[in-house]
């Protein structure tokens, strides 16, 4: 059959350059594992610490408050603390403003004793305001000074109550009960902290996919160079038109929709070869759990592969040479991975940044991954990518054959 034939064609020829394995399966490989062990939570990153490094001057050492509440520090996702020990203030100001330390608490004198007595003695907190970090370790201090207060209303709320069946003897005798409220009311927190559990609306499973860079780098690889294998398959296009054969082959009893079948054929089956190994390799190499709803991601592999192989047969008839081809594979790469999230997730840049990022169809191709692998949604979930994908597929394919008989 002539469809088969031409496909079969094209694949040869492809295979036949030396460059194709490492373009369209090593590098895509390569790439997946270098961001991946790039972004936090990879592999690369078990031994960095990406939290902000927070340094404290305690001055109040050995006082109960002062403990706690650097112990709420030490408990939170987003801060590292240094101990900066003895050193004076303006050289640990200094190692915000050069960016060593993202910020720096200062416990000053008599903060636990102070505060026990009702009056304020709060600690400071100095950041750069021009850092971008500069907010992030505001918010997690806040989060601790809220832990502080709620353990210090509760021993005061304790103490009163404790004063109505025993007095206490003197204001000393009041802080030390409090110190000791505090120290115990730390250790319960620290030993019984109330967490939440999640699970999925759709399945109402608690078992949610492992949180990985990988999610990530992954299916955003496959994405990128599904496109990226374009220019093999439109350099063939381009080549066979100034070569003449294709004005040849059209003086033939082939029809020309057999002849755009064939190449889009080839151009489909390499992209689905392509995703395959990636997707097997992600899912044997970095736990990328595709496998949880095989049908889904067989549907999503296949939709990408069709949507790509209509923008790879456009970019070849709009092709008049091969440079041309590589200039518009690579531009379209560019633009749709990286406006369509397949470097870094869309949720992560605001409302309009993620709906611009939607105007395209790779958006939706990480969508669709993304709901079967890190939301760990079902098959419904990736009708809709799906469908937009198919709908990219049918405008790019009437352009293309439009343009083809036109010539």
């Amino acid at each position: 059959m002539p469809v088969w034939d031409i496909a079969l064609k094209d694949l040869l020829q492809i295979s036949r350059d030396r460059k194709t394995i490492f373009f369209l399966v090593l590098m895509p490989l390569i790439f997946t594992a270098f961001l991946g062990a790039l972004m936090p939570g990879g592999s690369g990153s078990a031994a960095v610490d990406n939290r902000l490094p927070l340094g404290t001057l305690n001055r109040d050492p050995d006082a109960a408050l002062s403990a706690a509440l650097l112990q709420a520090l030490q408990s939170s996702p987003d801060l590292r603390l240094v101990d900066l020990g003895s050193l004076a203030e303006d050289q640990a100001r200094q190692q915000v403003q050069d960016g060593t330390l993202a910020g720096l608490l200062v416990i000053p004198t008599g903060f636990s004793a102070q505060a026990f007595a009702g009056q304020s003695a709060p600690p400071r907190l100095v950041t750069d305001p021009s850092s971008a970090n500069h907010l992030g370790v505001e918010s997690a201090l806040n989060a601790a000074v809220v832990r502080i207060n709620l353990m210090l209303a509760s021993a005061r709320l304790s103490a009163d109550s404790f004063a109505k069946v025993q007095p206490f003897t003197s204001p000393a005798e009041r802080q030390a009960y409090l110190a000791q409220a505090i120290t115990l009311s730390a250790a319960a927190w620290a030993k019984s902290p109330v967490t939440l559990s999640a699970e999925s609306a759709a399945s109402g499973a608690a078992d949610q996919p492992t949180a990985s860079s990988f999610n990530q780098s992954s299916p955003g690889m496959i994405v990128q160079f599904a496109i990226y294998g374009l220019i093999f398959a439109g350099a063939i296009l381009v080549s066979e038109r100034n070569s003449r054969a294709l004005q040849r082959l059209l003086t033939t009893p082939v029809a020309r929709w057999q002849i755009i079948a064939g190449h889009v054929q080839a151009s489909f089956l390499v992209v689905m070869a392509q995703e395959v190994i990636l997707i097997g390799f992600g899912q044997v190499a970095f736990k990328v759990d595709y496998l949880r709803q095989p049908a889904a991601t067989l549907a999503m592999a296949a939709a990408v592969a069709i949507w790509a192989a209509s923008l790879g047969l456009l970019i070849g008839v709009v092709s008049r040479r091969e440079e041309h081809v590589v200039l518009w594979s690579l531009a379209a790469m560019f633009l749709l991975a990286g406006l369509g999230g397949a470097w870094f997730p869309l949720d992560v840049t605001g409302k309009t940044f993620a709906a611009i990022g939607h105007l395209l169809p790779s958006a939706w191709a990480m969508d669709g991954f993304q709901n079967i692998i890190l939301r760990g949604l079902g098959f419904e979930s990736i009708l809709l990518p799906v469908g937009i994908l198919l709908g990219y597929t049918l405008l790019f394919f009437g352009v293309s054959i439009w343009r083809f008989r036109t010539e």
